[in-house]
């Protein structure tokens, strides 16, 4: 452990990128809980995969944590993050829709409307 002197906008950004860690890790382990019987279970990468800036800029550190060499990054980081292949799938599954009562195939169709109203309901007039 050791103790140094930050600007304190840094400070408050490690601060608030922990309590976001943190944060997400109850939305992990609330999954893992739905999860549970199917033998699936969901794990956050090490705060300092992939960082682009802070502490763990300018390093190669694999999802589990394990300080790598560049060669070794770039072998594994077509499996760590998601390709280009994987960009244009999830775009072409992206798809805006504009009717009432219709809804983006990622979309749940929620149960009523805002204020009980039919989930059609013209909410914006032209």
């Amino acid at each position: 452990m050791t103790e140094s002197q930050v600007a304190a906008l840094t400070a408050l950004n490690e601060d608030l990128r922990r309590d976001y860690i943190a944060d997400c890790a109850k939305g992990v382990a609330r999954w893992n809980r739905a999860l549970a019987a199917t033998g699936l279970e969901l794990v956050l990468p090490h705060e300092g995969f992939n960082r682009h800036v802070g502490m763990f800029a300018g390093h190669h550190i694999s999802p589990e944590g394990r300080v790598v060499t560049r060669s070794e990054w770039e072998a594994g980081a077509g499996g760590w993050l998601p390709t280009e292949e994987d960009r244009a799938h999830v775009g072409s599954l992206m798809q805006p829709v504009y009717e009432p009562g219709r809804f983006a195939g990622w979309v749940a169709p929620p149960s009523a409307g805002i204020n009980a109203r039919p989930v059609d309901f013209a909410y914006v007039r032209q």
